[in-house]
């Protein structure tokens, strides 16, 4: 393989272009895994200055962590080989899709001259189904384009306009060249950075959705702002508080919306993630007569609230608006919030004087959601008390400001809902896609992407999906933590399966699936050149907490070992209601 010398002249590339378009957006980094079809493209990243290349150690690993940084800076790419490579990130990328997380999938292809010999000889490539077109079929179905390139002419005009789809959606999407076109040239871009379209909704029908929606909100004796996740994708942050600074509504989030702001204020009631809930929140949503609901990505996590909040809800979200059972396509979120904020404003009726239920009292709501069979074991570690001395930590030391935590599907996620506190953007978690394993992978991404520490709560099986990550976060001097709540077993799951194995006694047992092989995690930790630590009780957690708080150059693996049938109370209502 030929590579690029620093000091000769290179003609300005396919490739150069879309990296200069990239920094533009303030890219700095790709994480990449390499290849012999995506070499043009991995030898122009590797010498071109203000980005850095990210090198992961599988495509999961790659991806996940593109899906994070693009989650905490707005937009992220990935380079990946053709076939054996994409296809094992496509997971990753699905997530992305349906978590509106703008990623850049970036491949190559067999070239023009593998098609003439296939056509031919009837030759197999490697890497290739056959298809040489199958990377970009597949992705079809979870972005919002996918192309491939088989010529220079007219790729600078492609590439702007696939970059502006991504930003427009907040969603994935595709590009892959024919092997030669990544090195081939271009010519420059403009230097102004490219910007999402505006998309405008139709007068009468943005009037339509609007009266509709303020005869229900105008009705409410007890309105409720629910706030999701395309609230912080698409920037609307702002433009929710000066709603409920204007309307003096109280507000929740959803789980994958959790900390869209900061999480501050007598207007913020807590997140509501159904059974899982805090029971004040609970209270609030329930006694709700209008659900004005913001930026949601409604899950079956909210099935029970849907169909008893339906007729009740005013709803604007990417797919457009609905009042009650009335909707409205072609109304955008944007268009719809500035309208409504336009009402409250001139409305002598608002802002209303309602204010949220207390916080709980620490050590609550940890201490009444822990399993009440380690009352009288206070050195036990379960899941909640793990979070009441962990989150007092993070508050104590004032290091909610420099800390992003990440969660795949898990009984930890459910329980982290609980916590307040928490800093705009600092909760990254996959609990629309339900993804275990993504909490590791997007380590790295949520750390480089945001510029603070990464903060990651796994599982046994979640950290055994994509343990290599580890290596990733060494290779690069990441000091990033992750806690493995270590019970060897798949625990939620088992929630689902059978929940009765929880109790006590011999004659309740884990499904054989559920069970995990017992690893050694402080030996992992050395072997990828991390920190590790283990930790069995209340005392131990605590200093160990106090050691993570010093290391600055590698990262920690801490396995916190807790009870196998310890079944905390968030996830036994989630089980049982």
């Amino acid at each position: 393989m030929t590579t690029r010398s620093r000091k000769e002249p290179q003609p300005f590339t396919v490739a150069d272009y879309l990296l200069t378009r990239l920094k533009q957006l303030n890219v700095t980094e790709v994480f990449q895994i390499p290849g012999d079809y995506v070499k043009h493209f991995t030898q122009a990243l590797e010498y071109f200055g203000g980005i850095r290349t990210v090198g992961a150690i599988n495509e999961l690993d790659a991806a996940y962590a593109a899906d994070a940084y693009a989650r905490t800076r707005g937009l992220a790419a990935v380079s990946l080989q053709f076939g054996v490579s994409t296809y094992s990130a496509l997971n990753a990328i699905a997530g992305a899709w349906v978590e509106r997380s703008p990623v850049v999938v970036i491949s190559a292809c067999p070239g023009a001259d593998a098609r003439n010999i296939t056509n031919m000889y009837d030759v197999l490539f490697h890497h290739s189904t056959g298809d040489l077109d199958s990377d970009r079929k597949v992705y079809e179905n979870v972005t919002v384009k996918a192309i491939t390139l088989s010529t220079n002419v007219g790729a600078a005009e492609q590439i702007d306009e696939l970059l502006i789809d991504a930003l427009t959606h907040s969603r994935p999407v595709y590009i892959a060249c024919y092997k030669e076109v990544w090195g081939q040239p271009c010519p420059r871009p403009s230097k102004t950075a490219l910007k999402p379209r505006v998309i405008r909704s139709p007068e009468l029908a943005l009037r339509n959705a609007v009266e509709q929606a303020w005869s229900q909100i105008t009705a409410a004796k007890q309105p409720l702002i629910f706030a999701g996740v395309e609230i912080l994708r698409f920037g609307l942050s702002d433009l929710l508080q000066k709603i409920i600074d204007a309307s003096g509504f109280l507000y929740t989030t959803t789980t994958l919306g959790k900390s869209v702001f900061d999480e501050k204020g007598d207007k913020f009631i807590g997140t509501y993630s159904d059974a899982a809930s805090i029971q004040s929140v609970r209270d609030v949503v329930e006694a709700s007569d209008c659900v004005l609901t913001l930026g949601t990505i409604i899950t079956d996590d909210y099935l029970a609230f849907i169909e008893s909040k339906y007729a009740a809800m005013v709803l604007a979200d990417t797919a457009g608006v609905r009042a009650g059972y009335f909707k409205y396509a072609d109304v955008t979120m944007k268009d719809f919030m500035e309208a409504l904020l336009a009402k409250f404003r001139q409305n002598k009726a608002y802002p209303i004087k309602a204010k949220a239920p207390p916080q709980p009292k620490y050590p609550e709501p940890w201490q009444s959601n822990s399993d009440a069979i380690y009352d009288d074991r206070p050195e036990v570690i379960t899941f909640n008390r793990f979070f009441q001395h962990s989150m007092k930590f993070l508050h104590d030391h004032d290091m909610l400001n420099d800390i992003v935590m990440t969660y795949g599907v898990s009984s930890s996620m459910y329980v982290a809902t609980n916590a307040y506190g928490l800093r705009q953007g600092s909760y990254v978690s996959s609990a629309a896609w339900q993804c275990i394993g993504f909490e590791t992978g997007a380590a790295s991404g949520a750390q480089l992407g945001s510029g603070k520490r990464a903060w990651t709560v796994a599982g046994d099986g979640g950290f055994m999906m994509v343990c290599q990550s580890l290596s990733t976060l060494a290779r690069n001097k990441l000091n990033a933590v992750i806690f493995v709540m270590s019970n060897q077993v798949y625990a939620i799951e088992q929630v689902y399966v059978d929940i009765t194995a929880f109790e006590p006694g011999p004659q309740h047992q884990f499904d054989a699936f559920d069970i995990l092989p017992k690893w050694d995690y402080v030996a992992l930790a050395k072997a990828f050149g991390a920190e590790g630590i283990r930790v069995e009780t209340i005392s131990e957690l605590n200093a160990a907490l106090f050691r993570i708080k010093k290391i600055k150059d590698r990262p920690v693996l801490v396995e916190v070992v807790i009870p196998q049938k310890d079944l905390p109370g968030q996830m036994y209502r989630l089980g049982t209601e």
